[in-house]
């Protein structure tokens, strides 16, 4: 597998703490059979998650080399998630960093409350050749309540990246629900971990048993796990 939302970058958001503990993440993905990982620390506009490019990518190489020190066999890669906000423009280059340096941005939405302005966010970034991917849709009360709010967003060339765990109960009873109805119409194209700290489980046997139950088709398994995420990594077109 090949894992697309990551907090192990350390010491700058909600995720790891301390490099020791982005070892120990790195490691735990790697014995999981996870082959590649991006860094996605979260920035998040006039608050203490605003860590810059620069600062971030010392940080990154910092970790690769640890890792490397190590012995731990994983490829990783720099990027964000990001808040949306009205301002996302004027962030690229100096405060915020798309996936592999590729077109595509991971953009994360509030939980609760639809965010008034994201058609406008969302045709800006389009139209300057940036493709969003919205982290974890089944997590966003309004899609629960309505699956179908994605389709406007598809149709805009939009994707989106689901958290595995969602699957197995770890948001509640109405994101597992709220997954299982996006796999089943074609409404994600990424599948990751989300993770935040060494405890963060990780079973990948159990994730492809329960994606051939929902799913069926190994290729669109693939797709979901491994493929799309190479595709970023080249900056190669996916179908939305």
């Amino acid at each position: 597998m090949k894992d697309l939302h990551t907090h192990v970058m350390y010491g700058i958001d909600d995720g790891s703490r301390t490099i020791e503990e982005s070892m120990t993440m790195l490691e735990r993905l790697s014995n999981e059979g996870v082959t590649d990982v991006m860094l996605t620390p979260h920035y998040i506009e006039n608050s203490k998650y605003n860590c810059n490019n620069k600062n971030k990518k010392q940080l990154f190489k910092k970790i690769k080399q640890e890792a490397q020190r190590r012995g731990i066999n994983i490829n990783i890669y720099l990027g964000n998630e990001i808040m949306v906000n009205n301002n996302i423009m004027n962030l690229f280059n100096t405060e915020i960093a798309t996936l592999n340096a590729s077109k595509y941005l991971l953009i994360e939405l509030p939980m609760e409350k639809e965010f008034d302005d994201l058609d406008l966010v969302i045709k800006e970034l389009t139209s300057n050749g940036v493709i969003p991917i919205i982290a974890h849709p089944e997590r966003y009360s309004y899609v629960k309540d309505n699956y179908k709010w994605l389709e406007e967003y598809l149709k805009m060339g939009v994707l989106f990246q689901s958290n595995y765990e969602s699957l197995f109960g770890k948001y509640g009873k109405e994101a597992k629900k709220t997954i299982k109805k996006l796999l089943k119409h074609n409404m994600v194209h990424f599948l990751a971990s989300d993770i935040h700290h060494e405890s963060s489980k990780c079973n990948l046997k159990k994730l492809h048993k329960k994606l051939k139950r929902i799913i069926k088709s190994e290729d669109n398994i693939n797709d979901l796990l491994n493929n799309n995420f190479t595709k970023v990594i080249k900056n190669e077109d996916i179908n939305s």
